[in-house]
């Protein structure tokens, strides 16, 4: 009996929050179909298994390497002085639409439990041929929420179709670029774009980063982007004081005749470092990236994908971050310039897409298993696993679809995250209560 009374109260919870949601963006997410592939409830991945992280397969080293300071200096003197996030912010001016305005399939791909209490969408300026990936903001970059005077989101996007491959190094394929969005007025967002960029002869061009941006994660005055499986650099560095302006509307990238292009972006992030992998075709590489405010120092962590019919479980990593002020936004490393993690974890979750640390939860975003559905949202410790429940069923179905990567802003508690072109945000309160 006590059993039956808990479910109930659990059900009657549930039906409470939803009532009191009374939104429409609540109202959307509510009544989003699970299909039937959804509606098997998902076996539980079960605990984390701590790993060795100095031995086996928790061992993941990180050498960094930085691009020499006259190269960056060659570019400046050739583009012009470069900018700041601020000035960037500055020639924002393409609208993100409020929920209410956004398209009925796009609304469709929000959580359905809990639901997002702040969700706008892209429309067509910049995006067309462009996927969606990861979110940082800066809450990460800073503790007070703010860069400078400016509360600021950053979107990754990776030119290609939806769902289509990222083979090749064709023209425009695969590059990468970032949204920046001002949010200073949640009712008003507005973006530009840089073009995310690597320089080559010597600082005296630069070739565009061909990469899905599936992980990044903005600290302090550093930008940390995950990079493609066929690159030994496992993250590229970018400065946020190192903007660049592109001086030619053209779909080219690097220089060109009378200036510089960035495929129409107004701007260029040049990598600043990069931290490369250890040798070998099997070696682990992280797919996704977050930032976890929790540890002291600060730290980065970090989730490989695996595929769901993979033979092997997926492994999470945490980095320090440096205290060093001449060191500021990069990793800790040792006196051969090599970042190890500090801790090491195993888990049965596959198909991660996104993962968050907070305290003692490690919190990833599985995705859907099929097209148009949604994902699942796991809190999993050394002691175990959790996820929501949602729908008739008590499908466990029930985060975002198309998923993406996950950034706790500390300063308003709020988990920023992307599906599409729908970029959402939800307290992380809601989602350890709906948890239970």
């Amino acid at each position: 009996m006590k059993h039956r009374g808990r479910h109930r109260r659990r059900r009657r919870g549930r039906a409470l929050r939803a009532t009191l949601a009374g939104t429409a963006l609540a109202l959307t997410a509510a009544a989003t179909l699970i299909s039937a592939s959804q509606a098997t409830v998902a076996d539980a991945p079960g605990a984390l298994k701590p790993v060795s992280a100095t031995d086996g397969a928790g061992r993941l080293p990180l050498a960094e390497h930085r691009v020499p300071g006259r190269w960056l200096d060659r570019l400046a003197s050739e583009m012009g002085r470069p900018v700041g996030v601020g000035t960037v912010l500055e020639s924002a001016d393409a609208p993100l639409r409020e929920a209410a305005d956004c398209p009925a399939p796009e609304k469709d791909s929000l959580p359905v439990e809990p639901s997002a209490t702040r969700a706008y969408c892209f429309g067509d300026s910049g995006t067309r041929g462009w996927r969606a990936g990861a979110v940082t903001t800066s809450g990460d970059a800073d503790d007070d929420g703010r860069w400078g005077a400016n509360r600021v989101i950053l979107s990754g996007w990776t030119r290609g179709a939806e769902g289509g491959s990222l083979d090749g190094p064709a023209p425009g394929q695969g590059l990468a670029k970032v949204a920046f969005v001002d949010a200073n007025d949640p009712g008003a967002l507005r973006y530009t774009w840089a073009l995310l960029a690597v320089p080559v002869d010597g600082g005296r061009d630069y070739r565009g980063l061909v990469s899905p941006v599936s992980g990044m994660v903005w600290y302090q005055d550093k930008l940390l982007v995950t990079t493609r499986e066929d690159d030994r650099n496992a993250l590229y560095v970018y400065d946020m004081d190192r903007i660049q302006r592109a001086t030619v509307e053209s779909d080219a990238v690097g220089r060109v005749r009378g200036g510089w292009a960035a495929h129409g972006s107004r701007f260029v992030l040049p990598a600043v470092g990069s931290y490369t992998l250890p040798g070998g075709d099997d070696a682990a590489r992280p797919a996704t990236v977050s930032l976890d405010r929790s540890t002291s120092p600060d730290s980065l962590v970090a989730g490989e994908w695996v595929p769901a019919d993979g033979d092997r479980r997926s492994r999470l990593w945490r980095y320090a971050l440096s205290r060093d002020p001449a060191r500021s936004g990069l990793l800790a490393t040792d006196s051969s310039g090599d970042a190890d993690p500090v801790e090491a974890y195993e888990t049965k979750t596959a198909d991660v897409r996104g993962v968050l640390a907070h305290r003692t939860g490690w919190y990833l975003d599985r995705a859907s298993g099929s097209p148009g559905g949604h994902g699942t949202l796991w809190r999993q410790d050394t002691d175990g696993a959790r996820a929501t429940e949602c729908g008739t069923d008590e499908t466990r179905h029930c985060w975002s679809g198309r998923s993406g990567s996950l950034s706790y802003w500390e300063e308003t508690g709020e988990v920023w995250s992307q599906a599409g072109r729908m970029l959402f945000a939800l307290p992380l309160a809601s989602i350890d209560r709906a948890l239970g």
